[in-house]
């Protein structure tokens, strides 16, 4: 990126008699990147920043400061490609001579971002206001990494770890203006939304959704993206992660939930017909109440063509409180079903979820008879499975297939099938 897109845009009249060109700097430094919930473990790294500045100005401007990331600390992770124009980025510059901190913010504007590719982010900018002489130190502090898909953000926090270089210097004039030193842009929008909370300062827990329900005439009650780890065993080397979504919708007494995966991830391996993938999923219950709520989907109705994007369908169930008070809704065990012929028995994939967090939290009234159902148990377990899924686009199913070797017979037919791994080796 040129200097030119870079540098400040110099406008107003204090500003066009006051202010010199700016002045631009690189300066290097360590940072520990958090990611959100289920996202992974810290992330440490070095980073590049450019930041700039007018190299003078006087006292009442009000001058243009901008952070560029020359180089990000790490790359995208290997659940999920990012999309365009879906990266935001928030920075804090540290202001020497006691003027505190500026708040910068970058549009939400990037090209594609595969798997394993280094982040792009859109240069951050802020408005400072001058309102004493002397000289004015700009140094780069913590940011933030918002991310946003169809079915929420995603926020990354990150924060120095080490002594941080001065990226510009103000050498501000006595004028004629006072004041109060004013914090900068906060344009940009925010950045809350999905698991996290964005833009801002918590720490990217995966808190919970609505925290209301059954009073005051609400009847729909929307969750928020969950990321969870489910375990698969042996079947799936390193499980599946994906992001998961409660909603409920009340009915009487009663709550109906949806349950929402990740949609349209990876091609699949091989061509799957009609009806092959069943999913059902248990909804723990927690707070108040207590035990389980089976939620189920129906099947494919069309067939998946071979390499074409595999998807869980939203799965349903009715949830009827056995308490008074505030239940959470969390995501537990998934099940996918896999029927490869019509009247063959169904190859059940249990995977437990190692990890998750409360998607949903409802305040309810006990009913009679209420509280959970039974759980879900598997068909017929064979020594195959699903192969892992994570989060693109929607975050979805990663990948379909079945353990090296496995071999299945359906009626007259015998499948083998191959696996992932293997397949995803030769893209």
């Amino acid at each position: 990126m040129s200097a030119a897109v870079i540098a400040l845009l110099l406008g107003g009249a204090g500003i066009a008699i006051g202010a010199t060109p700016a002045q631009a700097a690189e300066t290097k430094f360590n940072v520990k990147c958090v990611p959100p919930a289920g996202g992974g473990d810290p992330v440490e790294g070095e980073t590049t920043a450019k930041v700039s500045a007018p190299a003078s100005a006087k006292v009442g401007d009000e001058v243009d400061v901008s952070w560029e990331t020359v180089k990000p600390a790490s790359n995208n992770t290997d659940l999920m490609d990012i999309p365009q124009d879906s990266v935001q980025p928030t920075g804090w510059i540290t202001l020497g001579g006691g003027g505190g901190e500026l708040k910068v913010v970058g549009e939400k504007k990037n090209p594609p971002i595969p798997k394993k590719a280094p982040m792009q982010m859109s240069t951050m900018k802020g408005k400072l206001k001058l309102t004493k002489p002397g000289k004015i130190t700009l140094t780069p502090g913590k940011y933030d990494v918002a991310v946003t898909f169809s079915f929420g953000t995603f926020v990354t926090k990150c924060a120095p770890t080490g002594d941080v270089g001065v990226g510009a210097t103000i050498d501000v004039a006595a004028g004629t203006s006072g004041g109060t030193t004013n914090g900068g842009s906060t344009n940009g929008g925010s950045t809350n939304g999905g698991s996290t909370n964005g833009g801002s300062t918590s720490g990217g827990s995966t808190s919970g959704g609505s925290t209301s329900g059954g009073g005051g005439g609400q009847t729909d009650f929307p969750g928020k993206p969950v990321e969870v780890a489910f375990d698969c065993g042996p079947v799936v080397p390193g499980g599946i992660k994906t992001p998961v979504t409660i909603n409920a919708k009340k009915n009487g007494g009663s709550y109906d939930l949806t349950v929402k995966t990740a949609k349209g991830a990876m091609a699949s391996p091989m061509a799957l017909p009609a009806g092959a993938l069943k999913p059902s999923m248990n909804v723990k219950l927690g707070g108040a109440d207590s035990g389980m709520v089976k939620v189920s989907g129906p099947a494919n109705a069309e067939p998946i063509p071979d390499k074409a994007p595999v998807s869980l369908s939203d799965m349903t169930g009715t949830y009827k409180p056995g308490k008074t008070g505030k239940v959470t809704l969390s995501p537990d065990q998934l099940t996918i079903d896999v029927t490869m012929a019509p009247g063959a028995t169904p190859i059940n994939v249990p995977c437990k979820a190692a990890s998750s967090g409360v998607s949903l939290e409802l305040d309810t009234t006990a009913q009679e008879g209420g509280s959970g159902s039974p759980t879900t148990t598997g068909s017929t377990t064979a020594s195959g499975g699903l192969a892992e899924t994570g989060a693109e686009d929607e975050g979805g199913i990663k990948a379909l297939a079945l353990v090296a070797g496995t071999v299945i017979l359906l009626g007259g037919a015998v499948f083998t099938f191959t696996p992932w791994r293997r397949l995803r080796g030769t893209r």
